[in-house]
């Protein structure tokens, strides 16, 4: 099962891996931007276990751990580079010996200069899909950019770029200005249809790319039992960007809808993860979600969504309609 990435023709597979997660401990004074200890072996039989179960496409960021989860990703695909597409993002700053976030920028140097550190990590001489990660920056600035990022596509550099954000407004913008722009990246799951930004990606033949397709691990439904996650994991840390945990727990009102629509998601016997994913390929011919994941079980669980495709007409009737009750 694959979908082209947007206006750029690049195909990738339908379901993508999101690699923040493996990236491990970031954090910027008392604040925390990782998800906790990782395993970083098991991090990279993770994603050889998910090229083996087709998957194609890897979404990371230069930030992830201080450039960490770029690092594993290179080590663990050495030697099958152009079989994949890899997508990264530039816009925040680090210390990649401290692991500490350091800031934002947005200056047209850095887009080169966070390039170069990538394709360093990396161990690659091009990256597929190059995204600004910076969600709110105001579009003037961001317009400004286009012109840069043409020139590492003609130099091949870069194959296509896109945008991290939520706001339609600012998507619309960029695509329209950017003539190699293919893709937007947003929030989207079952619980937060994006439709708005959904809409501008249908009109302008760009991907969606899905990121929190399952609410931060919230669709996994393993946080029913009362568990929370660690201090050092970003779901602890009360952002209001991240309402699905409270406390580092699941948020209640939202384990209620999570139970209002299991039944719906899995009726024909897919697991309450792949009742999610299946969800989002049914909204959309043009979305691409990228579950995030620290384990080989969690990459066999979201991979096996792509047996079972897009959600059947009925079942996704049938959320709709508990999600408006």
């Amino acid at each position: 099962m694959t979908r082209l990435l947007g206006r750029s023709g690049i195909e990738v597979s339908a379901l993508g891996m999101g690699c923040w997660a493996i990236g491990g401990p970031l954090q910027g004074g008392t604040d925390q931007y990782g998800w906790g200890p990782t395993d970083d072996a098991e991090s990279i039989r993770a994603i050889q276990r998910a090229r083996e179960l087709g998957i194609t496409f890897f979404d990371t960021a230069s930030n992830y751990g201080a450039g960490h989860s770029e690092r594993l990703l290179g080590q663990a695909v050495a030697g099958s580079r152009d079989d994949i597409v890899i997508a990264t993002k530039w816009g925040y700053t680090f210390d990649e010996k401290t692991r500490e976030a350091t800031g934002e920028d947005s200056s047209l140097a850095y887009i080169r200069s966070c390039l170069h550190g990538s394709l360093r990590r990396l161990g690659t001489d091009y990256i597929d899909l190059y995204q600004l990660h910076l969600n709110g920056l105001p579009v003037p600035q961001a317009l400004d950019m286009i012109g840069t990022l043409e020139e590492l596509v003609e130099a091949g550099v870069i194959r296509a770029y896109g945008w991290s954000t939520d706001d339609p407004a600012s998507a619309a913008a960029f695509a329209a200005a950017g003539a190699a722009c293919t893709a937007i990246q947003h929030d989207m799951s079952v619980l937060n249809d994006a439709a708005a930004v959904i809409a501008v990606c249908e009109e302008q033949r760009l991907a969606s790319i899905n990121r929190g397709p399952l609410a931060m691990g919230l669709l996994s439904g393993k946080y029913h039992d009362g568990r929370s996650v660690g201090a050092a994991d970003v779901r602890s840390q009360g952002y209001d960007w991240l309402a699905y945990f409270r406390n580092g727990a699941g948020a209640p009102e939202w384990l209620a809808r999570v139970d209002a629509i299991r039944g719906a998601l899995t009726a024909d016997g897919r697991s309450l993860v792949q009742g999610a994913l299946g969800w989002l390929w049914t909204r959309s011919e043009v979305t691409v979600p990228i579950p995030g994941f620290r384990t080989v079980a969690q990459v066999e669980e979201n991979a096996g969504a792509l047996a079972f495709g897009p959600l059947p007409a009925d079942q996704f009737a049938e959320v709709q309609r508990l999600l408006t009750a």
